[in-house]
Protein backbone atom coordinates (compact mmCIF):
# COMPACT_ATOMS: atom_id res chain seq x y z
CA UNK A 1 0.00 0.00 0.00
CA UNK A 2 2.93 2.38 0.86
CA UNK A 3 4.62 1.27 -2.38
CA UNK A 4 1.54 2.23 -4.70
CA UNK A 5 0.94 5.52 -2.52
CA UNK A 6 4.17 6.70 -3.39
CA UNK A 7 4.46 5.64 -7.03
CA UNK A 8 1.14 8.08 -7.42
CA UNK A 9 2.65 10.52 -5.35
CA UNK A 10 5.90 9.96 -8.49
CA UNK A 11 2.90 10.41 -11.38
CA UNK A 12 1.58 13.79 -10.01
CA UNK A 13 4.75 15.02 -9.63
CA UNK A 14 5.67 14.27 -12.90
CA UNK A 15 2.01 16.02 -13.91
CA UNK A 16 2.52 18.84 -12.42
CA UNK A 17 4.54 20.86 -14.56
CA UNK A 18 2.29 20.43 -17.37
CA UNK A 19 0.01 23.64 -16.80
CA UNK A 20 2.87 25.55 -16.40
CA UNK A 21 3.78 24.26 -19.96
CA UNK A 22 0.70 25.55 -21.58
CA UNK A 23 0.30 28.88 -20.17
CA UNK A 24 3.82 29.54 -21.54
CA UNK A 25 2.63 28.31 -25.14
CA UNK A 26 -0.32 30.42 -24.54
CA UNK A 27 1.58 33.45 -23.75
CA UNK A 28 3.78 32.38 -27.01
CA UNK A 29 0.85 32.13 -29.46
CA UNK A 30 -0.10 35.41 -28.07
CA UNK A 31 2.97 37.41 -27.91
CA UNK A 32 5.27 38.69 -30.87
CA UNK A 33 7.33 35.47 -30.79
CA UNK A 34 4.60 33.13 -32.85
CA UNK A 35 5.67 33.92 -36.43
CA UNK A 36 2.93 31.17 -37.64
CA UNK A 37 -0.04 33.31 -35.99
CA UNK A 38 1.77 36.82 -36.57
CA UNK A 39 2.02 35.70 -40.34
CA UNK A 40 -0.67 33.25 -41.31
CA UNK A 41 -1.32 32.36 -45.05
CA UNK A 42 -1.96 33.82 -48.27
CA UNK A 43 -2.58 37.08 -49.94
CA UNK A 44 -3.64 39.24 -46.84
CA UNK A 45 -2.66 36.78 -44.14
CA UNK A 46 -4.56 37.60 -40.49
CA UNK A 47 -4.41 40.71 -40.50
CA UNK A 48 -8.35 41.61 -39.99
CA UNK A 49 -8.00 44.53 -37.52
CA UNK A 50 -5.77 46.26 -40.43
CA UNK A 51 -8.02 45.59 -43.19
CA UNK A 52 -10.52 47.25 -41.74
CA UNK A 53 -8.56 50.28 -40.41
CA UNK A 54 -7.77 50.28 -44.19
CA UNK A 55 -11.08 49.91 -45.81
CA UNK A 56 -12.59 52.51 -43.21
CA UNK A 57 -9.64 55.22 -43.74
CA UNK A 58 -10.06 54.47 -47.78
CA UNK A 59 -13.50 55.09 -47.84
CA UNK A 60 -12.95 58.54 -45.29
CA UNK A 61 -10.40 58.97 -48.40
CA UNK A 62 -13.23 58.91 -50.88
CA UNK A 63 -14.97 61.08 -49.22
CA UNK A 64 -12.40 63.46 -48.67
CA UNK A 65 -12.13 64.00 -52.48
CA UNK A 66 -14.07 66.12 -53.94
CA UNK A 67 -11.94 67.24 -56.67
CA UNK A 68 -10.96 66.63 -60.29
CA UNK A 69 -8.11 65.96 -61.69
CA UNK A 70 -8.20 63.99 -65.41
CA UNK A 71 -11.09 63.70 -67.42
CA UNK A 72 -10.23 60.03 -68.39
CA UNK A 73 -11.82 59.16 -64.42
CA UNK A 74 -14.81 59.71 -65.82
CA UNK A 75 -15.08 59.50 -69.92
CA UNK A 76 -13.14 56.07 -70.36
CA UNK A 77 -14.56 54.65 -67.22
CA UNK A 78 -17.99 56.14 -65.55
CA UNK A 79 -19.21 57.12 -69.09
CA UNK A 80 -18.63 54.27 -70.46
CA UNK A 81 -20.23 51.89 -67.74
CA UNK A 82 -23.65 54.10 -67.84
CA UNK A 83 -23.67 53.61 -71.89
CA UNK A 84 -23.39 50.16 -71.42
CA UNK A 85 -25.88 49.50 -69.15
CA UNK A 86 -28.00 52.51 -69.49
CA UNK A 87 -28.02 52.62 -73.06
CA UNK A 88 -26.93 56.29 -73.53
CA UNK A 89 -23.92 58.19 -72.80
CA UNK A 90 -20.93 59.73 -74.79
CA UNK A 91 -18.51 57.60 -76.13
CA UNK A 92 -15.09 59.70 -76.77
CA UNK A 93 -12.89 58.77 -80.14
CA UNK A 94 -10.87 56.22 -78.64
CA UNK A 95 -14.06 53.62 -78.09
CA UNK A 96 -14.64 54.67 -81.89
CA UNK A 97 -11.30 53.98 -82.43
CA UNK A 98 -11.24 50.99 -80.54
CA UNK A 99 -8.39 52.19 -78.73
CA UNK A 100 -9.83 50.83 -75.19
CA UNK A 101 -11.49 47.84 -73.51
CA UNK A 102 -14.52 47.23 -72.08
CA UNK A 103 -13.08 45.01 -69.42
CA UNK A 104 -12.24 48.04 -66.49
CA UNK A 105 -15.11 49.77 -67.04
CA UNK A 106 -17.66 46.64 -66.87
CA UNK A 107 -16.12 46.44 -63.31
CA UNK A 108 -18.26 49.57 -62.56
CA UNK A 109 -21.13 48.45 -64.84
CA UNK A 110 -21.88 45.36 -62.92
CA UNK A 111 -22.46 47.71 -60.18
CA UNK A 112 -24.40 49.78 -62.25
CA UNK A 113 -26.64 46.86 -63.25
CA UNK A 114 -27.35 45.68 -60.00
CA UNK A 115 -28.22 49.31 -59.11
CA UNK A 116 -30.98 48.95 -61.93
CA UNK A 117 -32.20 45.98 -61.13
CA UNK A 118 -33.04 47.31 -57.75
CA UNK A 119 -34.13 50.56 -58.74
CA UNK A 120 -31.79 52.27 -56.30
CA UNK A 121 -30.05 53.73 -59.76
CA UNK A 122 -29.62 57.37 -58.35
CA UNK A 123 -27.27 59.65 -59.52
CA UNK A 124 -25.52 59.98 -56.02
CA UNK A 125 -25.27 55.76 -55.71
CA UNK A 126 -24.27 55.97 -59.25
CA UNK A 127 -21.51 58.50 -58.65
CA UNK A 128 -20.34 57.17 -55.40
CA UNK A 129 -20.54 53.59 -56.02
CA UNK A 130 -18.04 52.80 -58.17
CA UNK A 131 -15.59 55.33 -55.88
CA UNK A 132 -15.96 53.60 -53.11
CA UNK A 133 -15.28 50.28 -54.63
CA UNK A 134 -12.08 51.28 -55.95
CA UNK A 135 -11.41 52.76 -52.14
CA UNK A 136 -12.00 48.55 -51.22
CA UNK A 137 -9.77 48.02 -53.52
CA UNK A 138 -6.68 50.34 -53.05
CA UNK A 139 -7.58 49.19 -49.18
CA UNK A 140 -6.98 45.75 -49.82
CA UNK A 141 -3.34 46.88 -51.59
CA UNK A 142 -2.21 48.51 -48.85
CA UNK A 143 -3.06 45.99 -46.34
CA UNK A 144 -0.94 43.51 -49.57
CA UNK A 145 1.76 46.05 -49.28
CA UNK A 146 2.46 45.72 -45.41
CA UNK A 147 2.55 41.91 -45.96
CA UNK A 148 5.26 42.40 -48.67
CA UNK A 149 7.30 44.22 -46.37
CA UNK A 150 6.64 41.67 -43.53
CA UNK A 151 7.78 38.84 -45.14
CA UNK A 152 10.64 40.35 -47.54
CA UNK A 153 11.97 42.51 -44.21
CA UNK A 154 10.38 42.05 -40.77
CA UNK A 155 7.30 43.88 -38.60
CA UNK A 156 9.13 46.99 -38.17
CA UNK A 157 10.19 48.12 -41.87
CA UNK A 158 6.34 46.53 -42.82
CA UNK A 159 4.50 49.17 -40.22
CA UNK A 160 6.07 52.18 -41.62
CA UNK A 161 6.11 51.04 -45.14
CA UNK A 162 2.82 50.94 -44.94
CA UNK A 163 2.56 54.62 -42.55
CA UNK A 164 4.59 55.74 -45.88
CA UNK A 165 1.57 54.67 -48.54
CA UNK A 166 -1.24 56.43 -46.09
CA UNK A 167 0.89 59.32 -45.60
CA UNK A 168 1.54 59.83 -49.28
CA UNK A 169 -0.78 62.89 -50.86
CA UNK A 170 -0.46 61.67 -54.41
CA UNK A 171 -1.76 58.16 -53.22
CA UNK A 172 -4.55 59.69 -51.21
CA UNK A 173 -5.31 61.80 -54.49
CA UNK A 174 -5.64 59.43 -56.81
CA UNK A 175 -6.69 55.84 -55.29
CA UNK A 176 -10.55 56.55 -55.12
CA UNK A 177 -10.26 57.77 -58.66
CA UNK A 178 -11.96 55.77 -61.28
CA UNK A 179 -9.04 55.82 -63.38
CA UNK A 180 -7.32 52.88 -64.98
CA UNK A 181 -3.79 53.87 -63.12
CA UNK A 182 -5.22 54.16 -60.29
CA UNK A 183 -6.49 50.18 -60.74
CA UNK A 184 -2.34 49.55 -62.46
CA UNK A 185 -1.22 50.49 -58.63
CA UNK A 186 -3.67 48.10 -56.59
CA UNK A 187 -2.17 46.06 -59.12
CA UNK A 188 1.15 46.70 -58.34
CA UNK A 189 0.61 45.63 -54.76
CA UNK A 190 -0.82 42.30 -55.61
CA UNK A 191 1.55 41.16 -58.18
CA UNK A 192 4.80 42.01 -56.16
CA UNK A 193 3.18 39.77 -53.36
CA UNK A 194 3.73 36.57 -55.68
CA UNK A 195 6.96 37.89 -57.07
CA UNK A 196 9.84 35.63 -56.48
CA UNK A 197 12.09 37.79 -55.82
CA UNK A 198 15.18 36.53 -54.69
CA UNK A 199 15.24 35.39 -50.59
CA UNK A 200 11.74 35.27 -50.66
CA UNK A 201 9.70 31.40 -50.65
CA UNK A 202 6.68 32.67 -50.82
CA UNK A 203 6.24 34.05 -54.27
CA UNK A 204 4.38 32.40 -57.16
CA UNK A 205 4.98 32.64 -60.43
CA UNK A 206 1.33 31.65 -61.83
CA UNK A 207 -0.18 34.14 -59.66
CA UNK A 208 1.85 36.99 -60.64
CA UNK A 209 2.13 36.44 -63.99
CA UNK A 210 -1.62 35.69 -63.88
CA UNK A 211 -2.15 39.04 -62.01
CA UNK A 212 0.47 41.14 -65.09
CA UNK A 213 -1.15 40.00 -67.60
CA UNK A 214 -4.61 41.13 -66.09
CA UNK A 215 -2.75 44.63 -65.70
CA UNK A 216 -1.50 44.60 -69.74
CA UNK A 217 -5.58 44.01 -70.13
CA UNK A 218 -6.44 46.81 -67.99
CA UNK A 219 -3.94 49.07 -69.45
CA UNK A 220 -1.29 48.02 -71.84
CA UNK A 221 1.56 50.34 -70.91
CA UNK A 222 1.44 48.56 -67.70
CA UNK A 223 3.78 45.99 -69.44
CA UNK A 224 6.60 48.95 -69.22
CA UNK A 225 6.67 48.69 -65.10
CA UNK A 226 6.85 45.17 -65.47
CA UNK A 227 8.71 43.93 -67.96
CA UNK A 228 12.43 44.23 -66.50
CA UNK A 229 11.01 41.79 -63.20
CA UNK A 230 9.69 39.44 -65.87
CA UNK A 231 13.05 39.06 -68.07
CA UNK A 232 15.00 39.27 -64.70
CA UNK A 233 12.81 36.48 -63.52
CA UNK A 234 13.17 34.25 -66.53
CA UNK A 235 16.99 34.92 -66.78
CA UNK A 236 17.09 33.36 -63.26
CA UNK A 237 14.65 30.54 -63.60
CA UNK A 238 16.37 27.52 -63.76
CA UNK A 239 13.27 25.33 -65.67
CA UNK A 240 12.53 28.54 -68.71
CA UNK A 241 10.98 26.03 -71.19
CA UNK A 242 8.74 25.21 -68.12
CA UNK A 243 8.23 28.83 -67.28
CA UNK A 244 7.56 29.76 -70.44
CA UNK A 245 5.06 27.01 -71.61
CA UNK A 246 3.13 25.66 -68.28
CA UNK A 247 3.07 29.41 -66.93
CA UNK A 248 3.75 32.71 -69.20
CA UNK A 249 1.50 31.31 -72.00
CA UNK A 250 -1.11 29.85 -70.41
CA UNK A 251 -1.68 33.36 -68.04
CA UNK A 252 -1.53 35.73 -71.15
CA UNK A 253 -3.87 33.45 -73.11
CA UNK A 254 -6.46 33.35 -70.66
CA UNK A 255 -5.93 37.01 -69.92
CA UNK A 256 -6.55 38.12 -73.34
CA UNK A 257 -8.99 35.27 -74.64
CA UNK A 258 -11.74 36.68 -71.47
CA UNK A 259 -10.61 40.31 -72.96
CA UNK A 260 -11.03 39.54 -76.70
CA UNK A 261 -14.08 37.82 -75.51
CA UNK A 262 -15.42 40.77 -73.55
CA UNK A 263 -14.84 43.48 -76.34
CA UNK A 264 -16.08 41.34 -79.19
CA UNK A 265 -19.49 41.32 -76.55
CA UNK A 266 -19.84 45.47 -76.52
CA UNK A 267 -18.06 46.28 -79.91
CA UNK A 268 -19.94 43.61 -81.87
CA UNK A 269 -16.32 42.47 -83.27
CA UNK A 270 -13.38 41.21 -83.10
CA UNK A 271 -10.74 43.19 -82.01
CA UNK A 272 -7.34 43.68 -79.98
CA UNK A 273 -7.55 46.97 -78.04
CA UNK A 274 -4.13 46.42 -76.56
CA UNK A 275 -2.25 46.38 -79.76
CA UNK A 276 -4.35 49.30 -80.85
CA UNK A 277 -3.43 51.27 -78.18
CA UNK A 278 0.18 50.37 -77.99
CA UNK A 279 0.71 51.13 -81.27
CA UNK A 280 -1.25 54.37 -80.69
CA UNK A 281 0.25 55.62 -78.26
CA UNK A 282 3.75 53.95 -78.33
CA UNK A 283 4.96 52.90 -81.55
CA UNK A 284 2.83 56.17 -83.82
CA UNK A 285 3.34 57.96 -80.33
CA UNK A 286 -0.26 60.35 -81.27
CA UNK A 287 -0.33 60.89 -77.68
CA UNK A 288 1.93 64.13 -78.51
CA UNK A 289 -1.00 66.24 -79.86
CA UNK A 290 -2.79 66.51 -76.03
CA UNK A 291 0.41 68.13 -75.71
CA UNK A 292 4.82 67.68 -75.09
CA UNK A 293 6.96 68.04 -72.67
CA UNK A 294 11.00 67.71 -72.62
CA UNK A 295 12.59 64.36 -72.10
CA UNK A 296 13.51 64.95 -68.54
CA UNK A 297 10.34 65.83 -67.11
CA UNK A 298 9.64 63.16 -64.93
CA UNK A 299 13.23 63.07 -63.04
CA UNK A 300 12.96 67.15 -63.01
CA UNK A 301 9.21 67.60 -61.83
CA UNK A 302 7.07 64.38 -62.10
CA UNK A 303 8.57 62.11 -59.98
CA UNK A 304 9.76 64.91 -57.21
CA UNK A 305 5.88 66.22 -57.09
CA UNK A 306 4.16 62.89 -56.91
CA UNK A 307 6.86 61.42 -53.86
CA UNK A 308 6.51 64.70 -52.32
CA UNK A 309 8.02 64.86 -48.99
CA UNK A 310 8.69 61.13 -49.24
CA UNK A 311 11.56 62.32 -51.46
CA UNK A 312 14.29 62.52 -49.48
CA UNK A 313 13.50 59.44 -47.89
CA UNK A 314 13.30 57.51 -50.70
CA UNK A 315 16.73 58.32 -51.47
CA UNK A 316 18.07 57.49 -47.75
CA UNK A 317 15.84 54.11 -48.14
CA UNK A 318 17.73 53.35 -51.94
CA UNK A 319 20.89 53.33 -49.60
CA UNK A 320 19.98 51.44 -47.49
CA UNK A 321 17.81 48.59 -48.53
CA UNK A 322 19.37 45.09 -48.93
CA UNK A 323 20.42 44.29 -52.76
CA UNK A 324 17.62 41.96 -53.30
CA UNK A 325 15.52 44.76 -53.77
CA UNK A 326 17.91 46.82 -56.54
CA UNK A 327 15.59 45.04 -59.12
CA UNK A 328 12.93 46.82 -57.64
CA UNK A 329 14.54 50.17 -57.95
CA UNK A 330 15.46 49.32 -61.84
CA UNK A 331 11.98 48.53 -62.39
CA UNK A 332 10.99 52.78 -61.38
CA UNK A 333 14.09 53.87 -63.07
CA UNK A 334 13.26 51.83 -66.25
CA UNK A 335 9.83 52.98 -66.17
CA UNK A 336 10.82 56.69 -65.76
CA UNK A 337 13.39 56.07 -68.59
CA UNK A 338 10.80 54.85 -70.92
CA UNK A 339 8.09 57.14 -70.41
CA UNK A 340 10.84 60.10 -70.46
CA UNK A 341 10.98 58.72 -74.35
CA UNK A 342 7.16 59.35 -75.24
CA UNK A 343 6.29 63.20 -76.18
CA UNK A 344 2.57 63.55 -74.05
CA UNK A 345 3.59 63.02 -70.18
CA UNK A 346 1.27 63.34 -66.84
CA UNK A 347 1.60 62.68 -63.32
CA UNK A 348 -0.43 59.75 -63.14
CA UNK A 349 1.28 57.59 -65.97
CA UNK A 350 4.17 56.95 -63.01
CA UNK A 351 1.53 56.69 -60.29
CA UNK A 352 1.65 52.79 -60.44
CA UNK A 353 5.14 52.25 -59.36
CA UNK A 354 4.37 54.29 -56.79
CA UNK A 355 4.12 51.41 -53.99
CA UNK A 356 7.38 50.32 -54.71
CA UNK A 357 9.11 53.65 -54.05
CA UNK A 358 7.21 53.33 -50.95
CA UNK A 359 8.91 50.03 -49.61
CA UNK A 360 12.53 52.01 -50.08
CA UNK A 361 10.85 54.99 -47.73
CA UNK A 362 9.75 52.05 -45.04
CA UNK A 363 13.45 51.20 -45.17
CA UNK A 364 14.41 54.89 -44.13
CA UNK A 365 12.00 55.88 -41.83
CA UNK A 366 12.87 52.13 -39.95
CA UNK A 367 16.70 53.07 -40.01
CA UNK A 368 16.43 56.58 -38.18
CA UNK A 369 16.93 57.02 -34.21
CA UNK A 370 16.65 59.90 -33.04
CA UNK A 371 14.90 61.71 -35.93
CA UNK A 372 12.84 59.11 -36.53
CA UNK A 373 9.60 61.28 -34.48
CA UNK A 374 10.55 65.07 -36.29
CA UNK A 375 10.68 62.77 -39.36
CA UNK A 376 7.21 61.18 -39.08
CA UNK A 377 5.69 64.41 -37.80
CA UNK A 378 7.39 66.25 -41.13
CA UNK A 379 5.73 63.84 -43.25
CA UNK A 380 2.46 63.58 -41.84
CA UNK A 381 1.70 67.52 -41.79
CA UNK A 382 3.20 68.36 -44.87
CA UNK A 383 1.64 65.74 -46.52
CA UNK A 384 -2.11 66.72 -44.54
CA UNK A 385 -2.14 70.10 -45.87
CA UNK A 386 -1.71 68.78 -49.62
CA UNK A 387 -4.18 65.81 -48.97
CA UNK A 388 -6.61 68.72 -47.78
CA UNK A 389 -6.57 71.55 -50.39
CA UNK A 390 -6.29 68.92 -53.22
CA UNK A 391 -9.12 66.60 -51.88
CA UNK A 392 -11.50 69.64 -50.90
CA UNK A 393 -10.62 72.75 -52.70
CA UNK A 394 -8.39 72.71 -56.05
CA UNK A 395 -10.36 71.86 -59.63
CA UNK A 396 -13.51 71.52 -57.58
CA UNK A 397 -15.76 73.42 -59.69
CA UNK A 398 -16.32 70.69 -62.61
CA UNK A 399 -17.70 68.91 -60.44
CA UNK A 400 -20.29 71.00 -58.71
CA UNK A 401 -21.27 72.98 -61.82
CA UNK A 402 -22.86 68.81 -62.23
CA UNK A 403 -24.81 68.97 -59.43
CA UNK A 404 -26.06 72.13 -60.81
CA UNK A 405 -27.12 70.44 -64.16
CA UNK A 406 -28.60 67.47 -61.74
CA UNK A 407 -30.77 70.09 -60.52
CA UNK A 408 -31.94 70.72 -63.76
CA UNK A 409 -33.14 67.52 -64.87
CA UNK A 410 -35.17 67.45 -61.57
CA UNK A 411 -36.99 70.66 -63.06
CA UNK A 412 -37.43 68.40 -66.05
CA UNK A 413 -39.25 66.02 -64.44
CA UNK A 414 -41.47 68.35 -63.42
CA UNK A 415 -42.91 69.30 -66.79
CA UNK A 416 -41.14 72.26 -66.89
CA UNK A 417 -39.26 73.33 -70.42
CA UNK A 418 -35.96 70.49 -71.04
CA UNK A 419 -33.03 72.09 -70.73
CA UNK A 420 -30.42 72.31 -72.86
CA UNK A 421 -26.45 72.48 -72.30
CA UNK A 422 -23.34 74.03 -74.19
CA UNK A 423 -19.93 73.81 -72.14
CA UNK A 424 -17.48 76.33 -73.52
CA UNK A 425 -14.70 74.98 -71.84
CA UNK A 426 -11.94 72.96 -72.98
CA UNK A 427 -13.08 69.47 -73.69
CA UNK A 428 -13.76 66.93 -71.33
CA UNK A 429 -13.26 69.26 -68.92
CA UNK A 430 -16.25 68.37 -66.92
CA UNK A 431 -18.23 64.66 -66.54
CA UNK A 432 -20.82 63.91 -68.80
CA UNK A 433 -24.04 62.01 -68.21
CA UNK A 434 -22.67 59.53 -65.59
CA UNK A 435 -22.68 62.40 -63.27
CA UNK A 436 -26.38 63.47 -64.42
CA UNK A 437 -28.41 59.74 -65.52
CA UNK A 438 -30.46 62.21 -67.25
CA UNK A 439 -30.91 61.84 -70.57
CA UNK A 440 -30.70 65.44 -71.35
CA UNK A 441 -29.31 67.89 -74.87
CA UNK A 442 -25.80 68.25 -73.53
CA UNK A 443 -23.08 69.70 -75.85
CA UNK A 444 -19.60 70.39 -75.86
CA UNK A 445 -16.28 71.47 -77.61
CA UNK A 446 -14.81 68.38 -79.35
CA UNK A 447 -11.12 67.38 -79.64
CA UNK A 448 -10.18 64.52 -81.92
CA UNK A 449 -7.13 63.79 -83.11
CA UNK A 450 -6.49 64.09 -86.87
CA UNK A 451 -5.37 60.58 -87.66
CA UNK A 452 -5.49 61.16 -91.53
CA UNK A 453 -1.93 63.08 -91.08
CA UNK A 454 -3.49 66.28 -92.10
CA UNK A 455 -0.95 68.95 -91.31
CA UNK A 456 -4.20 71.44 -91.20
CA UNK A 457 -6.36 70.18 -89.03
CA UNK A 458 -7.86 72.04 -86.39
CA UNK A 459 -10.56 70.59 -83.76
CA UNK A 460 -13.28 72.58 -82.65
CA UNK A 461 -11.58 73.88 -79.16
CA UNK A 462 -9.07 75.14 -80.64
CA UNK A 463 -11.45 77.08 -83.56
CA UNK A 464 -13.55 78.40 -80.68
CA UNK A 465 -10.91 79.57 -78.87
CA UNK A 466 -8.95 80.84 -81.61
CA UNK A 467 -12.24 83.70 -81.96
CA UNK A 468 -14.79 82.90 -79.92
CA UNK A 469 -17.50 85.13 -80.47
CA UNK A 470 -16.88 84.82 -84.21
CA UNK A 471 -17.68 81.05 -83.73
CA UNK A 472 -20.58 81.55 -81.88
CA UNK A 473 -22.06 83.84 -83.74
CA UNK A 474 -21.76 81.40 -86.81
CA UNK A 475 -22.46 77.87 -84.81
CA UNK A 476 -26.21 79.91 -83.11
CA UNK A 477 -26.92 81.92 -86.18
CA UNK A 478 -30.82 80.56 -86.21
CA UNK A 479 -32.80 81.36 -82.88
CA UNK A 480 -34.16 78.19 -82.25
CA UNK A 481 -30.85 76.57 -82.35
CA UNK A 482 -30.15 78.36 -79.14
CA UNK A 483 -29.20 76.23 -75.98
CA UNK A 484 -30.69 77.02 -72.68
CA UNK A 485 -27.57 77.00 -70.78
CA UNK A 486 -24.07 77.69 -71.68
CA UNK A 487 -21.40 76.49 -68.87
CA UNK A 488 -17.89 78.63 -69.25
CA UNK A 489 -14.95 79.34 -67.01
CA UNK A 490 -15.34 83.30 -66.03
CA UNK A 491 -11.64 84.18 -68.33
CA UNK A 492 -13.89 83.54 -71.57
CA UNK A 493 -16.85 85.96 -70.51
CA UNK A 494 -15.42 89.31 -71.03
CA UNK A 495 -14.90 87.60 -75.26
CA UNK A 496 -18.45 86.64 -75.62
CA UNK A 497 -20.32 89.25 -73.35
CA UNK A 498 -21.62 90.78 -77.04
CA UNK A 499 -23.01 87.86 -77.96
CA UNK A 500 -24.37 87.16 -74.17
CA UNK A 501 -26.14 89.71 -74.16
CA UNK A 502 -28.14 89.96 -77.84
CA UNK A 503 -29.15 86.25 -77.11
CA UNK A 504 -30.51 87.57 -73.47
CA UNK A 505 -28.18 85.03 -71.20
CA UNK A 506 -28.38 85.84 -67.92
CA UNK A 507 -25.75 84.78 -64.81
CA UNK A 508 -27.40 82.42 -62.72
CA UNK A 509 -24.56 80.54 -61.01
CA UNK A 510 -20.56 80.68 -60.01
CA UNK A 511 -18.60 77.89 -58.80
CA UNK A 512 -15.37 78.03 -57.34
CA UNK A 513 -12.92 76.25 -59.23
CA UNK A 514 -8.96 77.22 -58.75
CA UNK A 515 -6.21 79.41 -57.26
CA UNK A 516 -3.86 79.08 -59.92
CA UNK A 517 -5.91 79.30 -63.04
CA UNK A 518 -3.86 78.49 -66.11
CA UNK A 519 -4.38 79.22 -70.29
CA UNK A 520 -8.28 78.28 -71.08
CA UNK A 521 -8.68 76.97 -67.35
CA UNK A 522 -10.30 80.01 -65.08
CA UNK A 523 -10.82 80.52 -61.48
CA UNK A 524 -14.61 80.38 -61.27
CA UNK A 525 -16.93 78.76 -63.24
CA UNK A 526 -20.12 80.94 -64.32
CA UNK A 527 -23.42 79.13 -65.77
CA UNK A 528 -25.49 81.28 -67.76
CA UNK A 529 -29.43 80.60 -69.10
CA UNK A 530 -31.05 82.52 -71.94
CA UNK A 531 -33.72 84.36 -70.47
CA UNK A 532 -37.11 84.40 -72.90
CA UNK A 533 -38.41 88.05 -73.93
CA UNK A 534 -42.05 88.39 -74.30
CA UNK A 535 -43.16 90.50 -77.35
CA UNK A 536 -47.06 91.03 -77.34
CA UNK A 537 -48.54 87.81 -76.81
CA UNK A 538 -45.77 85.32 -77.87
CA UNK A 539 -42.60 84.25 -76.11
CA UNK A 540 -39.17 84.40 -77.64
Amino acid sequence: MERLRSSLFRVRRSAAPEPVRLRKRKSTLYGKECSDVEQGTGLLGPNTYLIIFSVALRSVNCLLVQTSFVPDEYWQTLEVAHNMVFKYGYLTWEWKERLRGYTYPLIFASFYKLLQIFKKDTVQLLVWVPRLVQSLLAALADVTLYSIAKKQANAEIAKWVYFSQLCSWFTWYCSTRTITNSMEAVLTSFILYYYPLQGTKTGSSSKYLALTAFAFVVRPTAIILWLPLVFIHFWQEVKKLDLLLYKCLPAGCLSLGISLIIDRIFYGEWVMVQWNFLRFNVIQNMGSFYGSHSWHWYFTQGFPVIMGTHLPFFIHGCLLAPKKNRILLLAILWTAIVYSFLSHKEFRFIYPAMPICMVFCGYSLANLKAWKKPAVMFLFLSNMCLILYTGLIHQRGTLDVMQYVQNLCKETMLEKEEPSLFFLMPCHSTPFYSYVHCPIKMHFLECPPDLSGNNTYVDEADLFFKEPLTWLNTRFSAQASLPTHLVLYNILEQNIEPFLKTKNYAKVAIFFHTHVPEGRVGSHIHVFERKKMIIGDSEY
